[in-house]
């Protein structure tokens, strides 16, 4: 009976250290809270690099349309350009109508 007293003895004095033994692992937790940490910073990031990237699209989209402006500019100087040429083309044809004519009267 004696070995059935200390077999029991011996095993409440396991079942205590089974109960107050931690199934939780530090080593672990500082993993976890590392991993948190990484996360949030890797958001903050996220978030910055999104920002910038808004910032650089809208500078985009406004350079596109400055140079679309200076294009359709450009075209329209052009044109101007081709008409003055013209204009003086139509102004040296006629000075030279007028010289032929002023000729034909001195002679």
């Amino acid at each position: 009976m004696n070995s059935l007293t200390e077999k029991e003895k011996k095993l409440n004095t396991v079942l205590n250290k089974l109960k107050n033994l931690s199934f939780k692992n530090p080593e672990l937790d500082n993993n976890i809270e590392e991993l948190k940490n990484k996360k949030n910073q890797l958001e903050i990031e996220k978030k910055e690099i999104e920002d910038k990237y808004k910032i650089l699209k809208e500078d985009y989209e406004l350079l596109s349309k400055k140079i679309e402006e200076i294009k359709n500019n450009q075209k329209l100087e052009e044109r101007k350009q081709i008409e003055f040429s013209e204009k003086i083309d139509e102004l040296n044809q006629e000075t030279d109508t007028l010289l032929e004519e002023i000729d034909k009267w001195q002679t």
